[in-house]
C-alpha cells in the first residue's frame, strides 16, 4: 500500500491508538471502524483530512458502502473544482486509484449475477447466525453446533461474536478432556483446521489471526507447521501485515533469533523493494537489536552506515515508491535521535540570578523577561524539559538543594494533557517563606539528578548521564505605593498602539546561558556528533544526487527533513553557533512541495511551521512568498527573539510597570514547535495565525498572558494544555472556529477531556443552563473548571451567545472582564 506523506502525521494521532492494538482485541477494531464511520458521517465535506478518514476506513473495512459512495460524491465534486486544470484532475483520479487498489484488492461494481448471490449468502448467513446465536446463549457446545460455527466462519471469518463463542467451546472440550492429552490435541488441531479454513477465504480477517494466536498460546501445537502456513500466505500477499504480525508472535515462540528474522526480511526485499511490511519488520527487528545491544549489532554507526547503502538500492531503483523512504526516514530518526533521555532545558536556567516580585513592582532591579518572574501565590515553579518523554522524576532522582523547601516535601508533576505517569516536561513548585527573606540576598539553589537510572524513556532507556545546574533567587519587598496603584488593574489590551518595542538595554548577550549553559555531562556529545553529522552530510549529498536525475516529491521532503536534522546538529559541532545554515533552502523545499502536491498541502503547511518556530523569525514573508522563492534568511539567536519581544504597557496613561511580550503573530503558523528555550515566557501573543492546535503550550508555567485570537482553533479540546497553566490570568480566544463544526474531527485525533478528567466533585448540571444541550458545554467545562482567569475574550466564536456567557460567569468566578465589559 502506498503510503501518502502525511500518513505520519494522522497514525500520530488516531491510527497509532487503534491499530497499533487492532491485532490483538476485537473490540478495539470494532471501536476504530465505528469512530471512522461516525467522523465521516458527521464532517460530511471533500476536505483532505475527510478523505483520508474515508481512505482509513476502507482499510480497515473494505465492505463499507457508505465509505464508497462517499469517496463518488467526494471525487464529482473535486473534479467539478479542477475541471480547468489536466493535472488536477488527473491528480485526483490517480489518487482515487491507489485507494481502490489498497492491499491489493481492486474494487469492482457489482454484476446483477453478483448481486443475486450476494443475496443468497446473506440469507444463509442469517440462518446461521440465528442458530449460532441460540447455542451461544444456551452454552451448547455440541459436534452439530459447532459444525454450524464452521460453516459461519468460513463464510464470514469476521464473525467476532462467532470466534468468542468457539473460544468457550475449546475452553469446555479441554475441560472434559484434560486427563487425554491426545483428545486435547485433537480439540487444538480441529481449531486450527477451522482457522485456517476461514483464512483461505479472508487472509486478512483480524479475527481469525487473533484466534489462531490465541490457540498456540495454549500449547500442545506445532510451530513448524505455523512457518510452513505463513510462508504460503506470504508468498499469496507479501505485505499482508497481519501475516507478518504473527510471524512475530510465533518466532517469539520457537525462539528464532532476531539476526536470523532480518536475514529473513533481507531475502524478501532483494526479491521485492516495494515490500513496505518487510520494512517495516526490519525496523522492529534493529530496534531490538540495538536496543538490547546484541553482539554484533554495534557498533550504532556501523549499523546505519549498512542500513543506508541496503536502503539506497531501492531508491535509486524504484525513486517513485515510497516503501524505501519510509524506512529511509526511520533511518534518519535513528542517527539524530540520542540514545538515552538527557536533560536539555530547564527554568530557571544554569547561572541565572531569578528576581520574584509579589505586585510587579521591579524598581531599582536590572529587569529582564529572562530572570525577572511576577507572581502573588507565594511559589515559583522549577521545570525540567528533557528531549523525549520520561517517567520516574521524583525527589528519589532529582535532589533540589535551598532554604525554601526540604527535598523530600518537593513532589514533581508530569506536564501531559492525558493522565499518564510519563511527560517530557516536569514541574514541581518551591514556597518562599513570606517575609523571611532579605531583599538584598541572593539564595542559591542547586538542582542534581543524581539517581538519574531510575529515570527512564518510553522505549526502557535509562538517563545515564548526571546533570546539575544552580541558579539564585532574590525577592523583591512589596511596595506598598506600587500595590495601591495596583488595586484597580486595568484590563489587559493586545492592539499595537499598547506595544513598544523591547529595548536591550541590558547586556543580553549574557543570556545565552539560557540556550547552551545548561551544566549537562556533555563529554559523550562532540564525538557521537561527528559521525552523526557523517552520516548526514552524505545522504544529504546522495538525496541532492537522486534529485539532480528525477522529480521526485518524497525526495523532496527527506532532503527537507535531512536539512533540518543537519542543522539541529549545529550547536554539537559549533557550541557557540545557532545558525540555521539551511533554513532558507528548508522553507524553499517546503514551498515547492505545498504547489507541487496540493493534495498534502495541509501536511507541508505543519512542517513549514515548525521549522519557523524553530527560527521564531519570519521577517514578513507569507507561505504564498516563500512558494515563490521568497524566504529570507534569519539565525535563532538572542538579538533575533529579542526582536520579537515587545513592552506592553496597560495604557498609555498608566503608571503600571510594563510586562514583556513575546509577539509571534502574524508568522502563518499552523502548529507549535519544541519550546524549550521559551519557558522563561509570561506574556505570549500567538495572534493572527492559523494554529488548530496549541499542544507544547503546557511547558510554559510561567505564562500569564494569552492571545490565541484569530487562528483556526476549531473546540474547546484544541485548549486542553490550558488545564496545566496554573498561573495564566488572561486569555484571549476570540475569532477562531469554536463551535463552527458539526462535529470535532480532533476529538478522535487526540485524546478528549471526557476521558479523563471525569471526577465525582463535578457538579456539572449546577453550572449549565436547564434547556441548554449539555454537550455543548462539557468540553469548556472541563478545560476553564480549575482556571483562575480575570479575563477571557471568546467573541467571534460560534459557540458564543448568551447562555453560554452566563455559563462562563459560573464556571470563571474570579473573572472581571469578559468580552472587553467589566463585570459586576
Amino acid at each position: 500500500m502506498a503510503s501518502s506523506p502525511s500518513s505520519p502525521r494522522f497514525y500520530s494521532g488516531l491510527a497509532t491508538g487503534f491499530c497499533s492494538t487492532v491485532g490483538a482485541d476485537f473490540f478495539i477494531k470494532s471501536i476504530y471502524i465505528w469512530l471512522l464511520l461516525h467522523v465521516l458521517l458527521h464532517c460530511w465535506s471533500c476536505s483532505k483530512e475527510a478523505l483520508e478518514i474515508s481512505a482509513k476506513l476502507l482499510e480497515a473495512n473494505p465492505e463499507s458502502y457508505t465509505a464508497w459512495n462517499y469517496r463518488k460524491l467526494a471525487v464529482e465534486h473535486n473534479l467539478k473544482q479542477s475541471e480547468s486544470d489536466p493535472g488536477s484532475v488527473k491528480s485526483v483520479l490517480s489518487e482515487e486509484l491507489k485507494v481502490q487498489k489498497m492491499h491489493g484488492r481492486p474494487r469492482k461494481a457489482p454484476k446483477p449475477e453478483d448481486t443475486a448471490a450476494s443475496a443468497a449468502k446473506a440469507e444463509k448467513l442469517r440462518a446461521l447466525q440465528s442458530q449460532l446465536l441460540h447455542n451461544h446463549h444456551n452454552r451448547i457446545y455440541t459436534k452439530e453446533a459447532l459444525e454450524i460455527s464452521a460453516k459461519l466462519l468460513e463464510a464470514n471469518p469476521e464473525s467476532y461474536t462467532t470466534w468468542n463463542y468457539r473460544k468457550l467451546a475449546v475452553e469446555h472440550n479441554l475441560k472434559q478432556s484434560e486427563s487425554d492429552p491426545g483428545s486435547v490435541k485433537s480439540v487444538l488441531s480441529e481449531e486450527l483446521k477451522v482457522v485456517e479454513n476461514s483464512l483461505k477465504h479472508n487472509f486478512k480477517s483480524y479475527g481469525a489471526w487473533h484466534h489462531r494466536q490465541w490457540i498456540l498460546s495454549k500449547g500442545h501445537s506445532s510451530v513448524d507447521h505455523e512457518l510452513q502456513l505463513l510462508d504460503r500466505f506470504q508468498k499469496a500477499d507479501s505485505r499482508n501485515f497481519h501475516a507478518w504480525n504473527y510471524r512475530r508472535f510465533v518466532a517469539a515462540l520457537k525462539g528464532i533469533s532476531d539476526e536470523e528474522e532480518l536475514k529473513y526480511t533481507t531475502k524478501l526485499i532483494e526479491a521485492n523493494f516495494s515490500n513496505y511490511s518487510a520494512w517495516h519488520n526490519r525496523s522492529v527487528l534493529l530496534s531490538r537489536l540495538l536496543q538490547n545491544k546484541v553482539q554484533g549489532s554495534f557498533p550504532k554507526e556501523k549499523v546505519l552506515v549498512e542500513e543506508f547503502e541496503f536502503v539506497h538500492q531501492a531508491l535509486f531503483t524504484d525513486p517513485d515508491d515510497q516503501s524505501g523512504w519510509f524506512y529511509h526516514l526511520w533511518l534518519l530518526d535513528q542517527t539524530v535521535k540520542s540514545e538515552t533521555p538527557l536533560l536539555v532545558s530547564s527554568w530557571p536556567a544554569h547561572g541565572s540570578d531569578i528576581i520574584i516580585s509579589a505586585d510587579g513592582c521591579l524598581d531599582g532591579c536590572a529587569f529582564s523577561p529572562f530572570t525577572s518572574f511576577i507572581s502573588d501565590a507565594g511559589t515559583f515553579p522549577l521545570i525540567l524539559y528533557f528531549n523525549e518523554v520520561v517517567e520516574g522524576v521524583s525527589s528519589s532522582t532529582v535532589t533540589v538543594k535551598s532554604m525554601f523547601n526540604a527535598n523530600k516535601d518537593l513532589i514533581w508533576e508530569p506536564l501531559a494533557t492525558s493522565n499518564s505517569c510519563a511527560a517530557q516536561v516536569w514541574v514541581t513548585h518551591l514556597n518562599v517563606p513570606d517575609g523571611k527573606l532579605h531583599p538584598s540576598t541572593a539564595y542559591p539553589i542547586d538542582v542534581h539528578l543524581g539517581n538519574p537510572q531510575g529515570i527512564v524513556s518510553s522505549n526502557g532507556s535509562h538517563c545515564s548521564h548526571p546533570s546539575q545546574f544552580a541558579f539564585t533567587v532574590s525577592v523583591q519587598p512589596l511596595n506598598s505605593e506600587h500595590a495601591e496603584k495596583q488595586g484597580g488593574k486595568e484590563m489587559i489590551l493586545w492592539r499595537d498602539v499598547n506595544f513598544r518595542f523591547y529595548d536591550a538595554h541590558i547586556q543580553e548577550s549574557s543570556l545565552i546561558v539560557y540556550f547552551d549553559l545548561l551544566s549537562i555531562e556533555k563529554d559523550h556529545e562532540p564525538a557521537a556528533s561527528k559521525w552523526h553529522a557523517r552520516i548526514l552530510a552524505n545522504e544529504i549529498a546522495l538525496v541532492r544526487q537522486l534529485l539532480s536525475e528525477i522529480d521526485c516529491k518524497i525526495g523532496k521532503l527527506t532532503l527537507a527533513q535531512l536539512l533540518t536534522a543537519h542543522d539541529a546538529m549545529m550547536p554539537y559541532m559549533a557550541p557557540h553557533s545557532h545558525k540555521k545554515v539551511h533554513f532558507a533552502e528548508v522553507l524553499q523545499l517546503y514551498g515547492d512541495l505545498i504547489e507541487l502536491d496540493p493534495m498534502h498541502h495541509q501536511y507541508y503547511k505543519e512542517a513549514l511551521s515548525m521549522t519557523l518556530f524553530q527560527q521564531r523569525v519570519w521577517e514578513g514573508c507569507s507561505l504564498c512568498a516563500i512558494g515563490a522563492g521568497a524566504a529570507k534568511k534569519v539565525t535563532s539567536n538572542v538579538e533575533n527573539l529579542l526582536k520579537h519581544c515587545w513592552h506592553h504597557r496597560v495604557s498609555s496613561s498608566s503608571s503600571v510597570s510594563d510586562s514583556t511580550c513575546l509577539r509571534l503573530n502574524n508568522l502563518s503558523l499552523s502548529r507549535i514547535g519544541c519550546v524549550k528555550h521559551l519557558l522563561w515566557v509570561q506574556m505570549l501573543d500567538l495572534s493572527r495565525n492559523e494554529l488548530r492546535s496549541i499542544d507544547g503550550l503546557e511547558a510554559l508555567q510561567l505564562l500569564s498572558f494569552l492571545n490565541l485570537s484569530h487562528n483556526k482553533l476549531s473546540s474547546f479540546t484544541a485548549l486542553q494544555p490550558l488545564r496545566l497553566l496554573k498561573l495564566l490570568k488572561v486569555l484571549d480566544i476570540s475569532y477562531n472556529e469554536i463551535g463552527a463544526h458539526p462535529i470535532d474531527t480532533r476529538r478522535y485525533l487526540c485524546s478528549s477531556p471526557l476521558s479523563h478528567t471525569v471526577g465525582s466533585d463535578w457538579n456539572f448540571n449546577e453550572f449549565v443552563p436547564e434547556d441548554a444541550k449539555v454537550t455543548n458545554y462539557w468540553e469548556a467545562f472541563a478545560i476553564f473548571r480549575g482556571l483562575n482567569l480575570t479575563q477571557l475574550d471568546i467573541v467571534g466564536n460560534a459557540v458564543t451567545d448568551e447562555k453560554f456567557k452566563s455559563f462562563l460567569f459560573k464556571v470563571l468566578p474570579t473573572l472581571k472582564w469578559l468580552d472587553g465589559e467589566e463585570l459586576h
